[in-house]
């Protein structure tokens, strides 16, 4: 199987006077393409900096991340700029939608920024909107949607530019567990539809329910990747057993 992504002994490390800290320790992994992956651990495991890390958004201390066969490590910043916004879609926890353009602008303009925009693309945006529910809402701004609706239009923007790796960071945070379970559905059918890559920082166990493999970082540390989907299944239990208890 080719590998989209492969990271080889990435370590992230802040230091802080005489302290140090490392938020990701020399983690290594590979996925291909069609996987959706759930990456999961308790607050200050280090998911967030590792998905910054596979974004192009921080670069590693040490170690290599491949995307496609380009090392990210080695490309400038500029280089790793336009990188990230031609293979990479990002869906980010606040949406960061584009207040003033519509539901289908705010799509479109991944399009415009990649000089890809034009009638065939244009008619692709609308079309993946309609597949995500929101045929009534092409038209509406960010604050006339639910923040479902905001959610999907964001997972729309991520996937419209043909990405390579599509990086999800707490997508369900602000959602109800109605909605949350209908985004990660959408979001995990598309990418083994469209045979992309993607990965998904969850705090919410039941939403691996949807996912390829499983993460699981603490500490900074990767502890252990789930492949099984017996195990993958239990793990969705136990999130819903601690919902239902919380």
């Amino acid at each position: 199987m080719d590998k989209v992504l492969e990271t080889i002994a990435i370590s992230k490390i802040y230091k802080n006077g005489a302290s140090t800290v490392k938020a990701v320790d020399n983690s290594s992994f590979w996925f291909s393409k069609g996987e959706f992956i759930a990456l999961v651990g308790p607050s200050g495991s280090g998911k967030t900096t590792m998905l910054a890390l596979l974004a192009g958004l921080l670069r590693p201390t040490e170690g290599n991340i491949f995307i496609d066969g380009i090392d990210l490590v080695n490309l400038s910043d500029s280089e790793r700029t336009l990188f990230r916004r031609q293979k990479i879609g990002f869906t980010f926890q606040a949406n960061n939608l584009v207040p003033y353009l519509t539901a289908l602008e705010n799509v479109e303009l991944m399009l415009r920024l990649n000089l890809q925009f034009n009638p065939q693309t244009a008619a692709h945006a609308k079309d993946l909107l309609i597949r995500l529910g929101l045929e009534e809402h092409l038209y509406h701004f960010p604050s006339q949607l639910s923040g479902g609706g905001q959610q999907r239009v964001a997972i729309a923007r991520a996937l419209i530019h043909n990405p390579t790796l599509v990086l999800a960071d707490e997508p369900t945070a602000a959602l109800d567990t109605e909605r949350a379970y209908q985004v990660v559905e959408i979001f995990s059918s598309l990418i083994h539809e469209q045979n992309r890559t993607g990965i998904m920082v969850t705090h919410d166990l039941r939403m691996v329910e949807f996912a390829d493999r499983v993460i699981n970082m603490r500490d900074g540390k990767i502890v252990r990747i789930i492949s099984s989907r017996d195990e993958i299944n239990q793990l969705a239990r136990i999130g819903r057993q601690e919902n239902e208890n919380n």
